[in-house]
């Protein structure tokens, strides 16, 4: 299957361009958000270097930021670099859960590969590699079971639909979980 990010953009756009006045674009380096900034300068989801797999994780920032985090740059939350402390990883990998986990539904309804991230290559890793994956597993699963936010459900129907998987997401569900974080 193919995986372009200019799908990505285009099924973003349509679905939220005009209704919250933000779109998906490329970046050429660090993700960021980028709030509205006038009547011609809607808000901006900033993937890096033209990566699918980095679309889809901005996209489920966005997805959970609420109204008032929306106008605020990067959403308002701190953002340690690669090279963290353990004190710092451990605050990492609690606010990562959620958008880690509708970033995995994401990726099982565009039938691209998910990888489990705790972006800490240089600072020695995660700082409970297996918990995390856990906890992102649990998550993933309770959204599946109750539902998405209402802006990361819209998504997620629209990429199970342009990719036609809603058929076998169930099934994709299982087999992934078992990979990425085994019970």
């Amino acid at each position: 299957m193919n995986h372009s990010p200019d799908d990505l953009i285009m099924l973003f756009n349509d679905l939220f361009r005009e209704a919250y006045r933000t779109e998906l674009v490329k970046g050429s380096d660090e993700p960021e958000y980028i709030p509205e900034s006038g009547p011609n300068r809607p808000a901006r989801v900033v993937f890096a270097h033209g990566y699918y797999a980095s679309a889809l994780h901005e996209i489920s920032h966005w997805c959970i930021a609420g109204e008032y985090r929306r106008t605020l740059h990067d959403y308002g939350y701190w953002y340690c670099p690669d090279g963290r402390t353990p004190q710092q990883q451990q605050a990492f990998e609690q606010v990562e859960v959620k958008p880690q986990a509708i970033e995995w539904l994401f990726s099982l309804a565009s039938g691209s590969r998910f990888h489990i991230s705790v972006d800490n290559l240089s600072g020695g890793g995660a700082s409970n590699e297996e918990r995390f994956r856990r906890n992102v597993r649990t998550q993933a699963s309770e959204f599946l079971e109750r539902g998405l936010p209402t802006r990361a459900q819209v998504f997620f129907v629209a990429l199970a639909t342009f990719y036609g998987t809603g058929e076998i997401l169930g099934e994709r569900w299982r087999e992934d979980a078992r990979r990425i974080a085994p019970l």
